[in-house]
Formats: structure tokens, sequence, C-alpha cells
């Protein structure tokens, strides 16, 4: 299967991609998934879709994928290893490569004590650096991880590779090695942790380009939008690697309503246009989250419409 997907596509065009996130229910409402998708999908060229965001259990990737498939978006399928051992993720790698899936985002997970199943039992059984290599594997060379001798599958699957970095975690030295690491692993695409601090984001992006790795992988900032002051310092309290100067909650405090959705709206665009500006990025992953509405005017505000 010999495919290219719309990201990939916008990408290698060299035009700035635009990407956005869409949280499955917590139920078997279908309806959920395709209403989130038609906000989106004329003002972004993928779709990203959790899985079991924060250990919450939710209807799944796969399928929110297949759905938003079924409505011309292009999907990009976030797989998580806390859930399942290697067996099953790579069955799942091949069952979305047949159902025209393109977009694999591997990921490690959210330990399941933050969820609302604490006492289920997480998995781990590779990381997300072995999952890379493994799809990669696949995608490439046309074999599964095996502990018992080779085996060639006659058809691979074909799949845009992904994964996520957070350049603001803690030690921030070695944030950029373990770029480089996802990117030789297998990693095509990168999305970023939200950005609030650029200058920090800055001084990042400046070590991955005296690496060279802004020629090796495409990286698309994350933005999301604040609604308030309280989610502001929720975020820089209480989520781990999240930087969130003072300065960005001084402009949220006092503002309430519509006025301070208003004002998280045009910080978005304006750390938008800046990353437009900023040598080695790419693109933009938007996570609105539960906020999807907000989208295609954050777009449109940041001059990224039409789509290509």
């Amino acid at each position: 299967m010999n495919t290219q997907s719309n990201l990939e596509r916008v990408l290698e065009s060299g035009a700035f991609a635009v990407t956005s996130e869409c949280g499955p229910p917590r139920s078997a409402a279908g309806d959920v998934i395709l209403r989130k998708g038609l906000m989106l999908k004329h003002c972004t060229d993928a779709v990203n879709v959790t899985d079991n965001q924060t250990a919450i259990v939710r209807m799944s990737s796969l399928a929110s994928c297949v759905l938003l498939k079924s409505i011309g978006i292009d999907p990009v399928l976030q797989m998580v290893c806390r859930d399942r051992n290697r067996i099953a993720l790579q069955s799942d790698i091949l069952g979305a490569a047949a159902l025209g899936i393109d977009n694999l985002l591997c990921l490690s997970g959210d330990h399941q004590s933050f969820g609302n199943q604490p006492g289920a039992k997480n998995v781990y059984d590779i990381d997300s650096m072995q999952l890379l290599a493994c799809a990669r594997d696949m995608c490439e060379n046309g074999r599964f991880i095996s502990d018992l001798g080779e085996y060639e599958m006659d058809t691979p699957p074909s799949m845009f590779i992904g994964a996520a970095a957070n350049p603001f975690a803690d030690p921030s030295d070695y944030r950029v090695l373990r770029l480089a690491k996802k990117v030789n692993s297998g990693a095509r695409f990168i999305q970023t942790q939200c950005i609030f601090n650029l200058k920090k984001f800055g001084r990042w992006m400046k070590d991955v380009r005296a690496m060279g790795l802004h020629e090796q992988v495409y990286i698309l900032g994350g933005v999301t939008p604040l609604k308030s002051a309280g989610m502001a310092r929720y975020m820089r309290d209480k989520v781990a690697g999240m930087d969130v100067p003072d300065s960005v909650i001084r402009r949220m405090e006092g503002l309430k309503g519509e006025a301070a959705r208003e004002m998280g709206i045009k910080i978005c665009v304006e750390t938008i246009k800046k990353l437009k500006k900023m040598e080695g990025v790419s693109g933009v992953h938007i996570m609105a989250i539960e906020w999807e509405d907000a989208v295609p005017q954050i777009v449109e505000m940041a001059e990224l419409l039409p789509r290509p």
C-alpha cells in the first residue's frame, strides 16, 4: 500500500501546515466525532484523534479516525503504549492502514492514575521510541518485531509516522537529544507541547537547527487557546512539563466569559504568527480542548486560509 496522506503532501510542498485535535466522546455517540470533524474540516490539513487521553475511557481512536475519514478528513491516529502490548499495537497499525488511515502519532500515554480507572493495570510493553522504530520497520521493511526470527509481510502498511516533543520539560539540555532519538527511530513529523513561552521555544529551536534536525523532520508547534486565567494558572501549576509565563496570565486576569475567550484566541493567534516566522517550524498543531469551534476563527485570524 503506497499512499501519501494529505498532511504529508502539504508538508512536502513547503506550505505551513495546520493540524488540530478531536477528542472522542465518553460514549458510543459517533455523531459527536462527526460534528467536531465538520468544524475542523475546511480549516485544517489533518485532525488528530486522541487515544483515551488523560487515561479516561473514551471511544477508540481507531474507530473515531474511520468516522472522520468518512467525511473527507485526513485523520492522525494517536497510539499510546499504556494499554496494549506489542502484539496489539502492531495489529492495530495493520488494521488502521487497511482502513485507509495514513497518519500515526506514537505516544507513551498518560499514566492510568490520572484517569477514571486508576486501578487499571498498565502495559508499557514497549515505549514510544520503540513504537516509532516498530512502525517504521513495518512500513519500510515489512517486518514485525520478532523474537523468533524474521517474517516479511506481503502487504506492508504505508503510514506517515510522527511523535510528540516537549521543549519545556526538565532537564532542558536533554530535550533536543531526545528529539534526535525520535527522528532516528523513525519520526517524520513532530507535534510539540503547547507553546506559551516563545523565548524558551526559540532557544530550543536554535538548538534544533544547530543539530540540523529541522532538515530531517517536520516540526509543528503546539498552541492552545486559553479560556480563562484559571485555566492558565492550572496549566502552569498542575500540568507537568508546561511553561506558562506570568506575562500570559496577567493578560488573562480580570477577564471573564467571552472577553477571556477573546483574549485567549488573540494570544494564540499572536503565537502562531510568530511561529510562522521562525526558521525550522513547518506548521502548527492547534489543541483547542473541547473548544473545536474556536479553531476556524483562529486559523482565519492567523491568515492561514484557504488551506492548500
